[in-house]
């Protein structure tokens, strides 16, 4: 019996799989994920002709169950359940399973079945791996806990394995990241179905000091440019004023201040290792005149311009 006659003419959303049910299960993907490595044994799309048997067996890996289309039954345990397209289901490590298409109509299914396995804590902690690790511990924390029964794709699960399968088929760049947050995806989207439990408080920046940092970095950019606190304070989103207020407790001196500081650590720079007469340097980096440099540079730093480069110039020292 096939797809058109079963459904009728409702296009099938999983017909690209058809040309190649397996193709994924070809690749080798192996990923981290917080504190786990995770390893894609299987990830296709198959067929359960009518009245087709999968006797009772078990494993010691993960297996995500999806009916996308027809209908049948599976025993998880002892415990006997319809399937209906629409469903899903996981047989977690040591499940006895039994799955059973329909006496008469086929039944389609999504199957996911990775291995999961506890990482050594690394020494170092990289970008965002603190809450990327504790996401994903809850997450397969929760996997090991779900109950042995099917339940509804409320989240769309399935449509992950279109995701991944359409980035093989289109040999779009980055395959493999595209299956690897496929695969997260279908693991998130399950334990919700099963549990709508309260999301956990989210990590949040310190906006004083995350707007400091972008008019900071952005002052160093653009040092040689003449800044003013209003164009920098349009930068970062935030008034003239607060902005003002924001250097004083992260520095404890003025926006200003801090402009001078940048540009005086460039000037240093450039007069001990560069050729460029004062002159030069001055306008450079943002100082109207060689004059008004030699007045900031020895009221900041005791010294002259030029003496500066006659005690740190490079080629003269070496």
């Amino acid at each position: 019996m096939n797809g058109q006659s079963r459904i009728g003419a409702r296009p099938y959303p999983f017909e690209l799989m058809l040309e190649n049910p397996t193709a994924l299960y070809r690749l080798e993907v192996e990923f981290k994920w917080g504190c786990y490595g995770i390893r894609m044994l299987n990830f296709h799309h198959t067929s359960f002709a009518p009245g087709r048997i999968v006797h009772f067996h078990k494993h010691s890996d993960f297996e995500f169950h999806f009916i996308p289309r027809g209908k049948g039954k599976v025993i998880l345990g002892s415990e006997p359940y319809s399937l209906q397209e629409g469903q899903m289901y996981l047989t977690g490590p040591g499940l006895l399973h039994y799955q059973e298409a329909d006496a008469f109509e086929a039944m389609d299914e999504l199957c996911l079945h990775i291995d999961i396995q506890k990482l050594e804590a690394e020494e170092t902690e990289e970008w965002g791996a603190r809450w990327e690790q504790a996401e994903a511990e809850a997450c397969i924390r929760r996997l090991e806990q779900l109950p042995p029964r099917p339940m509804a794709d409320k989240y769309k699960a399935m449509e992950c394995f279109m995701t991944a399968y359409r980035a093989w088929y289109e040999n779009q760049p980055g395959v493999l990241t595209v299956i690897k947050q496929s695969i997260i995806q279908v693991l998130l989207r399950m334990t919700r179905a099963y549990d709508d439990t309260p999301q956990r408080d989210l990590p949040s920046r310190d906006m004083k000091n995350y707007r400091y940092q972008l008019a900071a970095q952005f002052i160093k950019d653009n040092y040689m440019a003449p800044l003013t606190l209003e164009v920098v304070a349009e930068r970062v989103q935030v008034s003239p004023r607060q902005l003002q207020r924001i250097f004083r407790e992260q520095t404890g001196g003025t926006f200003s201040e801090y402009i001078e500081h940048v540009r005086l650590a460039q000037i240093c720079k450039e007069l001990a290792e560069s050729e460029l007469t004062i002159d030069q340097i001055a306008f450079q980096n943002g100082f109207s005149s060689a004059n008004y440099l030699h007045y900031v540079f020895k009221k900041k730093l005791g010294t002259t311009p030029m003496q500066y480069r006659l005690q740190h110039d490079v080629k003269q020292n070496t």
